[in-house]
């Protein structure tokens, strides 16, 4: 006799404070998105009108198209952020990757020091480093280019991606890589058709975390590591919305969804993958 369920388990009035909980949760977190979704669909001039209009009057999608004329070189932008993003996340990969593998299989002296010292890291602002960054990327020759953005990105994702990444492949049995070991197989090789297919869930989270790290952080380090134009990312772009006078902020909204539609989508078409490298290993089989 099979048995319930243990959502079945619960009263009903648990169930009623269970969804309740989700419902007021849900409420926090989606509301800022909502409202702002509602201001770009608002002419300027009802934004600060009294009383104030939580559904819009005679509400259209203007603001998606003059947006595009009030910041020239905005799809620009939007290009540059996802390349800087892209680009820095196939450096954390083709680094964390091996690192994470040598973290999880082998023993070696100072491995315990080293995985703190990666941890340590993430503990630093990236504001508290601006200074000594811009005279590294000088002394590399690399300032308003990409490069000024992509490389201390890449700096400050790369511990949290071994983390995460070892974790994963400490969850995979050891016997894999010792049959493969009889055979004959190298490291390498073991790691490349071995360990890789079964890890692909958590380097898709690796991924997926990293380009959503490299997209957040990219303002601080434009602003400071660049002064071109074309190199600048979206939130630069963005910024461009706040005038010396008023603020556009229907347009601002709405440039706003705009540049992060794409990457939602992407997150939308990878989510199994990612629900199922967080919760691989979490029960036995």
């Amino acid at each position: 006799m099979s048995q319930p369920s243990m959502i079945n388990r619960y009263k009903w009035y648990e169930l009623i404070g269970i969804y309740a909980g989700i419902l007021l949760f849900l409420t926090f977190v989606l509301a800022p998105f909502v409202e702002g979704f509602l201001v770009s669909l608002k002419p300027l001039s009802q934004l600060f009108s009294s009383p104030y209009r939580f559904i819009p009057e005679n509400g259209s999608f203007a603001a998606y198209r003059t947006m595009w004329t009030s910041v020239p070189g905005f799809g620009w932008y939007i290009f540059n952020s996802f390349l800087i993003s892209g680009v820095s996340t196939i450096i954390v990969l083709i680094l964390v990757v091996p690192a994470a593998y040598a973290f999880a299989r082998f023993e070696f002296r100072g491995s315990g020091l080293l995985l703190g010292a990666f941890l340590a890291v993430n503990m630093f602002s990236g504001a508290v480093l601006l200074i000594p960054l811009f005279r590294l990327m000088r002394s590399f020759g690399v300032l308003n280019t990409y490069f000024a953005m992509i490389i201390p990105g890449v700096a400050f994702l790369i511990p949290s991606g071994i983390w995460l990444l070892r974790t994963y492949m400490m969850r995979i049995p050891r016997e894999l890589d010792e049959a493969a070991f009889v055979d004959g197989a190298s490291h390498f090789y073991t790691l490349r058709r071995v360990i890789l297919p079964i890890a692909m869930p958590g380097i898709t989270v690796v991924a997926i975390t990293t380009f959503i790290g490299s997209y957040a952080q990219q303002f601080i380090y434009a602003l400071t590591f660049n002064s071109k134009t074309e190199y600048m990312p979206l939130p630069v772009g963005l910024f461009a919305y706040f005038g010396r006078q008023e603020v556009v902020w229907n347009e601002l909204m709405a440039a706003s969804f705009v540049g992060i539609a794409p990457a939602l989508v992407v997150i939308f078409f990878l989510q199994r993958y990612l629900v199922s490298g967080l919760t691989a290993g979490a029960v036995k089989q």
